[in-house]
């Protein structure tokens, strides 16, 4: 994999062609923010592989030296910010290194190999994220009212750009063969939790009410911007710190909740039952790692836990224990879908 700049891109060719295939190529849209990026860095898979939940997917993940695997039949397009703050694209075979970092994995690593393994064919990744974005203004969706937001645009237009010729990314495939997209996955929401200016009465009934709202206004809007109205969609509810119940004191579990109960909501609204899942991302929550990365002396077996985390609490601790199977459950959400 490399890295480019849009205005000099270099497409990266891939170790093996692609299966040949008259069916339509798969393809699925990953948007969303910092964590959508993803910041689980390579060297927390150990910390992944000791625990017999995660185990076997951490076996699907690395190859037979322990390394990331690169996916035969999952290819992704990358478009986010370089380190200079300049638009970015990488492209290329699925492996490890398309979060965002080099040496970090996002949710697109384990959700390809998921969907990978759920169809046996071909499969086109675009992902766009972007660290600190909101949907009420940076991706606010057309409909909702106002100028639609600067990456709403950006992350419609790559991927009009990249189904123009997705040859250049998956080499083999036959553009007479078409494609289709099969599903959108949304992973978001911290730059709209922690907003009190725009949702002054957070944390109360109703308080989040308008990014339900701009939610069911972003679904419908991408649909018909990529012309898929049959568009299964899911919406990664934001789990930091895990399920409410567990958490310390009561300062911040009616904010929280409230919050993820506005994300959760359009999956019930009527019209997008049955083609909108949520999916609870704080079950995957490692309340253990928490504990030890948050400490400031460790014992010996604490300072082990804590090699599992990378990044800080808000980035799912940089864990791939916890972001792996995020993604594996987003994949199993679509592929549930796409089944009906």
């Amino acid at each position: 994999m490399k890295t480019r700049p849009i205005a000099i891109a270099l497409h990266l060719a891939c170790l093996l062609p692609a299966a040949l295939s008259a069916a339509p190529l798969k393809v699925f849209i990953l948007a969303g923010q910092s964590n959508m990026q993803g910041h689980a860095n390579v060297s927390t898979f150990d910390y992944m592989g000791k625990d017999p939940k995660t185990a076997p997917l951490l076996k699907e993940m690395v190859d037979s030296k322990g390394k990331p695997k690169v996916c035969d039949q999952v290819w992704i397009t990358y478009l986010s910010e370089g380190r200079g703050g300049d638009p970015e694209i990488r492209e290329g075979k699925l492996t490890a290194g398309f979060g965002a970092r080099e040496d970090t994995i996002g949710p697109e690593f384990s959700f390809g190999i998921t969907m990978e393994k759920h169809l046996g064919e071909p499969v086109l990744l675009i992902k766009t994220a972007w660290g600190g974005k909101s949907l009420h203004t940076d991706f606010r969706p057309p409909s909702a009212g106002g100028e639609a937001g600067k990456y709403y645009k950006l992350m419609i237009d790559h991927v009009k750009a990249t189904l123009a010729d997705p040859k250049k990314i998956v080499p083999g495939h036959n553009p007479r063969d078409g494609h289709e997209i099969a599903g959108f996955v949304w992973f978001q929401g911290w730059n709209d939790l922690v907003a009190q200016g725009t949702y002054p009465k957070r944390g109360q009934p109703g308080g989040y009410d308008m990014y339900s709202e701009y939610m069911a206004h972003f679904i419908r809007d991408v649909r018909k911007d990529l012309d898929a109205p049959e568009m299964p969609f899911v919406i990664g509810v934001l789990g930091v710190n895990g399920p409410v119940d567990t958490f310390d004191g009561p300062r911040y579990k009616g904010i929280y909740q409230t919050f993820r109960d506005a994300q959760a909501a359009p999956a019930k609204k009527a019209g997008f039952k049955g083609n909108v899942a949520a999916v609870l991302t704080e079950k995957f929550w490692d309340h253990k790692l928490a504990a030890a990365r948050d400490k400031k002396e460790r014992t010996p077996e604490e300072e082990e836990i804590a090699k599992g985390a990378s990044n800080q609490g808000y980035h799912y601790y940089g864990a791939a224990k916890i972001l792996a199977p995020i993604g594996e459950a987003f994949a199993d959400a679509l592929w549930q879908m796409m089944r009906k």
